[in-house]
């Protein structure tokens, strides 16, 4: 028996294989899925089961195209009802896989569908939960994306299904079980993940708030909500992707991997009213850039934060990227569910600068040069982008928080007229956030390179005590 764990860190998401006597079994696959096929075919396996754990709101599924290449058969729990050919698993039910079985736990609670896989080795022995977005390391799935699509749900009613689930169907199981589940630190699946991607039940029934055994209902219910957040704008519109059925993914390569010269590049923009991003590192990006481009770096937590910020999934795109890095830009936003990606500047800025065509760029200063400049005008106002929890945990004094994940609904109204100075944690949003206002028309927006970490290390700002944040969301 083998069990492998096939972890996307920009998507903090683990996928699993299982194999047993050439018969394999794929866990929630992300949207490319021949990387399963290969290692399926390197190792002389047959994929028999694809199984979804339930219908993912922060990523699309790869279970159509990798069925249709493999004749593996899509596997759901109860109450699933996507719009295609399925196997609907029955509680308690036992799927063999090869020389093993793998036991059906549903698990409502997350969404009402929710299923756990629980494995049983060679003997009978159960050595592994695969338990989706139920049960993570440290955490449980949070109770309300699931009202979004069920209106007669509410979180609380969700919450409640998600204390049975765990009392009758996980804590019960043995403590030396080892628990796989969907999702780690960084995922907006959960409030305050750990960042470790396995552990033992035992170990997560001593530590996990939400698995305490004195815990009743109530106290459950107001634990597991508390500190919760709206949910990214696309989760909603990738759970329906999931239900529906998306678009075969090699399509969606081949249809975002058209190579544009500068000339063609700028015609297609102007013709389609595609959005323009440039997917480079944010230091590289303020240097210089296309007017009116936004940044969204590929080294950071770059699909959820495009499925965050572009806030129509059908909208046309044109990249920007570092030469060789197109089809991994392409892939990456596929998974959650931007598909529409029309081509590439071939040759990147290299090549648009080369032709002569016009460049845009951001003013960036050090945590030092801001805090010379506050010493001569000590009004200069400094926006703090990060989220409302971070913003809370602690802060410069009088800096304003305009949280880069709500921007398209900002609560903070800016003067066009009048120089902000910008910071996020390190760097990465604060950019971020001044390519897609600059795009706006707000051209006084300077960048702090280092962000709130070089604030504070600068030891020349007034900051609020530091509280310890109730969620990482």
């Amino acid at each position: 028996m083998k069990v492998e764990q096939i972890y996307t860190g920009c998507l903090a998401q683990g996928a699993y294989y299982i194999e047993s006597n050439g018969e394999a079994a794929i866990i929630d696959p992300l949207r490319e899925v021949q990387p399963y096929i290969d290692r399926a075919e390197k190792n002389g396996a047959t994929i028999k089961y694809v199984l979804e754990t339930h219908f993912h709101a922060d990523f699309v599924s790869g279970h159509l195209d990798l069925a249709k290449k493999t004749g593996a058969a899509i596997v759901y729990g109860p109450n699933a009802q996507p719009d295609f050919d399925f196997y609907s698993a029955k509680d308690s039910e036992e799927l063999k896989l090869g020389n093993v079985t793998i036991k059906v736990l549903h698990t409502p609670g997350h969404t009402m569908e929710s299923t756990c896989y629980l494995l049983k080795d060679e003997q009978g022995k159960e050595v592994g939960l695969f338990s989706g977005d139920t049960l993570f390391i440290g955490d449980v799935g949070r109770p309300d994306l699931a009202q979004k699509i069920k209106n007669d749900l509410t979180q609380d009613k969700l919450a409640a299904h998600l204390y049975q689930s765990l009392r009758h169907k996980i804590m019960p199981l043995t403590d030396d079980l080892i628990v796989y589940p969907a999702h780690g630190a960084g995922s907006a699946c959960g409030k305050n993940m750990s960042k470790e991607t396995t552990d033992t039940l035992g170990h997560q029934k001593q530590t996990n708030y939400a698995l305490r055994a004195d815990m009743t209902e109530a106290e459950f219910i107001k634990e597991v909500t508390t500190g919760l957040v709206a949910p990214p704008a696309y989760f909603p519109l990738n759970v329906m992707m999931n239900i529906h059925g998306a678009e075969s993914f090699d399509k969606v390569l081949q249809r975002g991997m058209q190579a544009l010269s500068p000339a063609a590049f700028e015609a297609a923009a102007n013709e389609t009213g595609a959005l323009m991003l440039d997917v480079r590192k944010p230091e590289v990006f303020v240097q210089g850039f296309i007017p009116n481009s936004i940044n969204i770096g590929l080294d950071g937590s770059f699909a959820p934060w495009v499925g965050a910020l572009i806030p129509d999934i059908n909208q046309e795109i044109l990249l920007i990227t570092e030469p060789g890095r197109e089809e991994e830009t392409v892939t990456r936003m596929s998974r959650v569910g931007y598909d529409k990606v029309i081509g590439y500047l071939d040759g990147g800025m290299a090549a648009w600068t080369a032709a002569g065509k016009e460049i845009d760029t951001i003013e960036s200063i050090s945590a030092a040069q801001l805090a010379d400049i506050r010493e001569t005008q000590p009004d200069a106002p400094i926006l703090d982008v990060r989220k409302k929890s971070e913003y809370q945990s602690e802060h410069v004094t009088d800096a304003i928080n305009s949280p880069l994940d709500v921007i398209n609904d900002m609560p903070v109204v800016l003067d066009k007229n009048q120089p902000y100075y910008v910071h996020c944690a390190g760097g990465y949003r604060s950019v971020i956030f001044i390519s897609i206002l600059r795009a706006r028309g707000y051209h006084n927006l300077i960048d702090v390179k280092g962000g709130f970490k070089d604030v504070k290390n600068a030891g020349r700002f007034a900051l609020t005590d530091y509280v310890c944040p109730t969620t990482l969301l």
